[in-house]
């Protein structure tokens, strides 16, 4: 049976970062990092804001931090018990992630006695700009007590400040901060309303960037002192009127009640837990860290918009300057596209919208079509910087080719249309500009096309695939089977979406063919089975990645560019082929797919956390379901266990791991499930590893419900009426 909950007891400052990734709780609107409520900008608090950014001077364009409405401390004879400026007794934190409910229990020794604080939270699920604070005091003597709780305008951020000011004040019985942007001068406004089920004096206080209540008890040994914060979100990205929204919201809330909106946040988990919770039967471990990352790619799921896509690291702050790579549409989709259809309809109509700005970089370049960003914000935006990476020795930037030559973006966008259109079987989102963009991704690639003079096919140079250790390749494999795909959708949607007389069919169907059926893609070698990962691969230096690792000289030392430890060897980065051959597994036969695994797998560092997922689901589809499985439990566990990398360079890049939580489903589903469509229709294949003995889920496919159930002995696929 699966726990539900994770906990930690003790404090240590050096884990309060990293357990802010692991706490998280948040409703695809925003995000609360799993920090204490007393919790200043140093400890790295942050409500993490969806979709909205902020750039300020020569620093990185990174989403907002909403002021902190949670802010809490609690005061003996005017001394403040807080953590980690003051010892604890004893603390414990815990997450129920059944329901996103954040829990913390911390015991102080105060001048006059024992306080045992108590706090209670969650994002609520039902209505996306509330947050719900309970907070509960026991005191271990008689006298007074005081508590500061209020809004913290002074917010965390890695490139900011964000906010020029923040403006405080009070109407009626509400408290509001109002943070106003450097950049473009968007607002973002918090509102709260308070309850407590006691008598207290009461007093407002505004200090700088700070709006607080400071409450004066008068308390008894023993008995508990509980009061409640009903906390709104709102920017003027939202709606008109949004800061009357907020004020009214925190007010309806209030008289709705904690436990009433509580019952609604809890059924409103239950609801999508109906359909996207696995379970594994034999493997309690595998079951309780599987849905953990579940948990999170719903925590983070713009179910409140019909256009927006996830970040890389989620919601869990402002690391990798809030933007969307190609992880969404390669990891994350296939779970939202088999348990919320609706929600992978959100995500890939971000990607129709941003078509122009994907349009505009690719003229940038001197090239046709959409490129679309590496690293993508508003409109398609790149913020992805050309030095993305800084020297820890020189402390200066270095120049990187990430936002020029991962031209393989385009292509997971294409990708993902052509996904939602096979798993849907509806053409919806082909008709709502989906279609325009495959096309603009064809043409893309059509004007990067290369041909020697003495050879009849095509080639794509200077390209940086997956292993980003190695950067200006020619040919790298997946970037050329990736650009095939999208020419081969090209081709489908002239044929089947655009009249054949039409001015726009005659012009592209030839070319778009031609490329799709000349375009050169690494074959396996014919001795080792191999495919070259890029042109001279193989001339590279054969070294062990702890070899490499042995040649740093520096922990924080990057790894490739110009002059790192791994990009004149054959280490890379990340699965590379091996991702090529996983998705395109049907095109080879099962000793190919086995050895391309056995030879990139020791030459891979696993520096992604999307590496392991890939290795994992090629290793089900060799058969080899135990050598696939400590990188599966390795995915799953991504952001339930410390460790993995916190830095690129001096580049703090900590967060959680929405890619590696949708590999870990893929691998589940896909990989011992072994889910395929066979023939138009939904089939299974029992893959089980060791310990296994049932695997179950659903999954929405031509928009039915279907229950899959697998054993060691068989495979059953049933639509659920």
């Amino acid at each position: 049976m699966v726990n539900w909950k994770i906990e930690e007891n003790g404090f240590d400052e050096e884990k309060a970062t990293g357990l802010g990734n692991k706490f998280l709780t948040g409703n695809g609107y925003m995000g609360i990092r799993g920090t204490l409520e007393e919790f200043k900008r140093e400890q790295f608090p942050a409500i993490n804001l969806s979709g909205i950014y902020d750039q300020v001077g020569n620093g990185w364009r990174e989403p907002l931090n909403a002021p902190n409405g949670l802010f809490t401390r609690i005061l003996a004879a005017g001394e403040e018990y807080a953590l980690p400026e003051k010892e604890c007794l004893s603390h414990k934190m815990t997450l129920d992630f059944r329901h996103g409910i954040f829990h913390r229990e911390t015991a102080f020794q105060t001048v006059k006695g024992k306080v045992l604080l108590e706090t209670q939270r969650f994002a609520s699920m039902d209505e996306k700009h509330l947050i719900c604070l309970k907070v509960k005091i026991t005191p271990s003597f008689d006298g007074s007590l005081e508590v500061l709780t209020g809004i913290d305008g002074d917010v965390w951020d890695i490139n900011g400040p964000h906010y020029d000011k923040v403006e405080t004040g009070t109407e009626e019985e509400v408290i509001c901060a109002l943070g106003i942007t450097h950049e473009n001068k968007d607002e973002v406004v918090v509102c709260e309303s308070f309850d407590a089920a006691f008598a207290a004096e009461e007093v407002t206080e505004s200090a700088g960037r700070k709006i607080v209540r400071h409450l004066k008890l008068t308390v008894k040994a023993g008995e508990e002192y509980t009061f409640y914060k009903y906390i709104s979100v709102y920017t003027s990205k939202d709606l008109q009127g949004y800061k009357e929204e907020a004020k009214a919201l925190a007010v309806q809330a209030k008289s709705k009640g904690y436990e009433s909106l509580y019952a609604k946040h809890c059924s409103k988990w239950e609801e999508v837990w109906n359909v996207s919770e696995v379970l594994i039967e034999g493997d309690d471990e595998a079951m309780e860290s599987l849905n953990y990352s579940l948990y999170h790619l719903h925590s983070i799921a713009p179910r409140h918009s019909k256009s927006l896509s996830i970040a890389a690291r989620g919601l869990s702050g402002q690391t990798y300057k809030g933007a969307v790579f190609w992880d969404t549409e390669m990891f994350m989709l296939d779970f939202f596209l088999f348990t919320e259809p609706e929600v992978a309809k959100t995500l890939l109509k971000y990607r129709i919208d941003t078509l122009e700005g994907a349009k505009k970089k690719a003229k940038g370049y001197g090239f046709n079509g959409a490129f679309y960003a590496w690293e993508s914000q508003e409109g398609g935006f790149d913020a992805c910087s050309d030095y993305n990476v800084t020297d820890v020795f020189t402390g200066r930037p270095m120049r990187t080719y990430f936002k020029d030559k991962q031209i393989h973006i385009s292509a997971a966008v294409a990708y993902g249309i052509m996904r939602y259109v096979q798993f849907t079987g509806k053409d919806d989102l082909l008709k709502e500009g989906g279609a325009e963009v495959i096309i603009e991704c064809a043409k893309f690639y059509y004007s990067l096309l290369v041909k020697r003079v003495n050879k009849d096919c095509y080639e794509l140079w200077d390209v940086i695939g997956p292993d980003e250790y190695h950067e200006r390749v020619n040919n790298n494999a997946y970037t050329n089977r990736m650009a095939k795909l999208t020419f081969d959708s090209a081709v489908n949607i002239l044929e089947n979406y655009t009249e054949q007389d039409s001015v726009l069919y005659k012009e592209l169907y030839n070319k778009f063919k031609d490329a799709a059926e000349h375009l050169y893609i690494p074959s396996p070698d014919k001795e080792t089975g191999v495919i070259e990962q890029f042109d001279g691969y193989e001339q590279l230096e054969e070294v062990t990645v702890s070899e490499v690792k042995s040649r740093l000289l520096h922990e924080k030392e990057y790894w490739g560019g110009a002059y790192g430890v791994a990009s004149h060897t054959k280490v890379i980065k990340q699965a590379d082929v091996v991702t090529m051959v996983n998705l395109f597994s049907g095109e080879y036969d099962k000793d190919t797919l086995y050895k391309n695994w056995a030879y990139y797998e020791p030459r891979t560092e696993h520096g992604s956390s999307l590496s392991a997922c890939m290795y994992s689901m090629l290793a089900c589809k060799c058969d080899m379901a135990e050598k696939a499985y400590p990188f599966f439990i390795k995915s799953a566990k991504a952001d339930l266990v410390d460790g993995g990398k916190q830095w690129a360079g001096l580049i703090y890049i900590g967060g959680t791991h929405p890619a590696a939580s949708g590999g870990a489903y893929m691998t589940a589903v896909e990989g011992f499930g072994g889910l395929h469509i066979e023939n138009g229709t939904l089939k299974a294949e029992s893959k089980l590893p060791d310990g296994w003995s049932k695997l179950s889920f659903k999954v929405y496919y031509l928009g039915e419900l279907h229950q899959v159930t697998i054993t060691k002995e068989e495979a059953r696929v049933e639509k659920i009426n």
